[in-house]
């Protein structure tokens, strides 16, 4: 059997297909976009048309390439944009027409299937205690849990989906393409205030990011260009890789941070608010840094029925 699963971000669409086989779901194909579906969302409160043609774009060509390959279960999710703006129901009537219907998933839910695509992944098996990180376009999910024996039930100590993304932010406190040293300190505080993690820094043992902000760093940081999974899943970076890379990335242009080695060009205008999210919430549980996962919230969701 071949099932299709479609993350409709507020930045990127993300297609995972995968083929049911006797050890388990294994991945066969797969494609992304980056239609910005969530631009200037938070600050007008709606999905602007041309994203949102851009984003039913990348869905018919997502479709199209399932269908080409006999997937017999297509199925897509949104997050925070589609949460959020006031004409959701008409962008989903105009995906559903299209043939490639939408859910839209609450932060709960985005929130619990990032978690489980994490500790249901052999990489971190030997783990008891997680600290799992999903920054996005217009929300960032953080989960806590620990487990008393090796194998056992996990215990979610923490599990919140914060108002707060690269989008938000570049369409905000970090509007100006170079931002100066007020605006990062701005940005900085209104993070520290907005993800309050009510689990002592001592009870969050390793921490585990998802998303584009940690693929692109260890990107950056390995001098690679493409696409290497195998290299790029369960790297650790370092809080002072993460520290660099912000203070690096502030005082580039647009231009020059899509130009570097590594990062996604259609990334340039928002990378820089992504690092500095995470760089925030490893400050806020005192980590020494974070192992980066490439599995997001859809590995979970393949694998329902």
């Amino acid at each position: 059997m071949l099932r299709a699963v479609v993350d409709v971000g507020s930045g990127s669409v993300v297609l995972l297909v995968s083929e049911l086989r006797e050890e388990g779901w294994t991945q066969v194909d797969g494609g992304s976009w980056m239609p910005f579906l969530g631009t200037g969302t938070r600050q007008s409160g709606l999905l602007a048309e041309g994203p949102m043609e851009a984003t039913l774009a990348a869905l018919r060509q997502a479709k199209a390439q399932a269908d080409a390959l006999g997937v017999q279960d297509f199925r897509a999710a949104g997050t925070m944009a589609l949460r959020i703006a006031r004409n959701a129901r008409d962008f989903l009537s105009r995906a559903e027409a299209q043939g490639t219907p939408i859910v839209v998933l609450s932060g709960e839910r985005e929130a619990e299937l990032g978690f489980r695509a994490v500790v249901n992944d052999p990489q971190f098996s030997d783990r008891d205690t997680l600290t799992i990180v999903d920054p996005g376009g217009q929300s960032t999910e953080v989960t806590v849990a620990h487990r008393a024996t090796p194998g056992g039930a996990w215990d979610i100590r923490f599990s919140q989906s914060f108002p707060i993304g690269t989008l938000q932010l570049r369409g905000g406190l970090l509007a100006t393409e170079t931002p100066d040293l007020g605006e990062i300190l701005a940005a900085s505080a209104f993070i520290d205030d907005t993800v309050r993690i009510d689990v002592p820094p001592r009870d969050t043992g390793a921490v585990v990011t998802l998303g584009a902000p940690g693929t692109d760093l260890v990107a950056m940081k390995l001098g690679l260009t493409g696409w290497h999974p195998e290299r790029v899943h369960g790297a650790w970076l370092d809080y002072e890789d993460v520290g660099r890379a912000v203070g690096r990335l502030m005082r580039m242009t647009d231009a020059e941070r899509s130009a570097v080695p590594g990062i996604e060009p259609a990334r340039g205008g928002t990378v820089h608010a992504g690092c500095l999210i995470l760089e925030r919430i490893l400050n806020a549980v005192a980590a020494p840094g974070c192992f980066v996962s490439i599995r997001g919230w859809r590995y979970a969701w393949l694998e329902e029925e």
